[in-house]
């Protein structure tokens, strides 16, 4: 393998759900913050769950400045 070419390998990356960890695993990053994973998904745990699709588009706008759909003039 070629140095420095590659991300940092972080082996015990914790995964995030609700503000608490719900597993390990290995990724390129210290953490990671999820929406939804397999144990609160409807079709692992056979429940119904509310998922805020409404807020996505603004979470989106957000990320991208708010004027992302504006009209080019």
């Amino acid at each position: 393998m070629k140095n420095e070419i590659h991300p940092k390998y972080y082996p015990n990356c914790k995964v995030y759900y609700n503000g608490e960890v719900v597993f390990e695993t290995g990724a390129t990053v210290p953490e990671l913050h999820v929406d939804v994973w397999s144990g609160s998904h409807p079709f692992f745990t056979g429940k119904s769950s509310f998922v805020d699709s409404a807020g996505r588009v603004e979470k989106f706008q957000r990320k991208f400045g708010g004027n992302y759909f504006s009209k080019k003039k």
